[in-house]
């Protein structure tokens, strides 16, 4: 066991870890509170613990406004992402650790660049436009910033895992009890070409996922899976099968059968569905859980 052994096992443990799932806070709600939380932080930390040198005679006003404003340019560029990434559905449900990591060092990045911007309007310094400030300024952005993410973000990523967790697990202990009956099972699909309508068994039925304006559907029968790829959105095979109370959109991207369903394991992006005999796991994404869990019959 070399060292370039030990370094690949390194960049792939590291790798793993920023492809897990993540908490995707810059939309409603969550962007607001996220935001909040930003500010509260910073403007404590800047004003109580003044991290950096601070010399008040060439301060254009109190120290504590300084703060505010300091405090103020992070949240206005998260904000600002916010806006950017609101069209990108398919990132909101596939969102990971990775992703949040760029978004967040370009965040601080941008704020240091923001607060040499705004240096004039704070500081009586002849020198305020110097590479030496711009320099400074981005990289005490960068060093508080980081300092931040490398303590809060596991912990946040541990605290998401662990709840969904827990719910998962009042999922698992409730499978066995719930069936969801019908008494139709079988049922004439349209699809967008008219040749390629088919006859679906519901009870054979385990999951779709969608790719573009064409659907993998995957069954089982008789212990053996089978994968059909048929020209139809999800949207469209939903609408047909709504009075199947349990067949649910999970994700943008797919459709389950919770009678179906063999285990539920909990991570910070929500929950993972397993199925007997189907090696690939379906994600239950944030936006979906409430609806999942009243499906379920769970009370968390």
């Amino acid at each position: 066991m070399g060292p370039p052994y030990i370094r690949l096992m390194i960049v792939e443990k590291i790798k793993n870890f920023l492809h897990q799932p993540y908490p995707f806070y810059y939309q409603g709600k969550d962007l607001h509170k996220f935001c909040l939380v930003i500010f509260g932080m910073a403007l404590f930390f800047n004003y109580v613990f003044q991290p950096f040198s601070v010399y008040e005679p060439e301060h254009k006003f109190h120290y504590f406004w300084i703060s505010v404003i300091h405090s103020i340019s992070p949240v206005i560029l998260f904000y600002l992402i916010g806006w950017i990434l609101k069209p990108q559905k398919h990132l909101q449900d596939n969102w990971i650790l990775k992703n949040e990591v760029v978004v967040f060092s370009t965040v601080l990045f941008l704020t240091g660049v923001c607060q040499f911007l705004i240096r004039d309007i704070i500081y009586d310094n002849s020198d305020n436009w110097s590479w030496h400030y711009l320099f400074e300024e981005i990289s005490n952005t960068l060093l508080v910033g980081f300092l931040f993410a490398a303590i809060l973000v596991p912990i946040n990523l541990n605290r998401v895992q662990k709840i969904n967790q827990i719910h998962a697990d009042v999922i698992n202990n409730g499978l066995k009890s719930m069936t969801l009956e019908s008494k139709e099972h079988i049922i004439n699909i349209q699809t967008q070409v008219k040749a390629d309508d088919f006859l679906l068994d519901i009870h054979e039925s385990i999951y779709a996922k969608a790719d573009g304006n064409y659907l993998e559907i995957v069954l089982r029968k008789d212990e053996q899976s089978e994968r059909l790829l048929k020209r139809i959105t999800s949207k469209e095979l939903e609408n047909q099968m709504a009075h199947f109370d349990f067949i649910m959109k999970v994700h943008r991207s797919f459709l389950v059968n919770l009678n179906k369903i063999e285990s539920v394991s909990g991570n910070a992006g929500g929950y993972k569905v397993a199925f007997k005999g189907i090696s690939e796991l379906v994600p239950v994404s944030r936006n979906y859980i409430p609806t999942f869990d009243e499906k379920m019959k769970v009370n968390v």
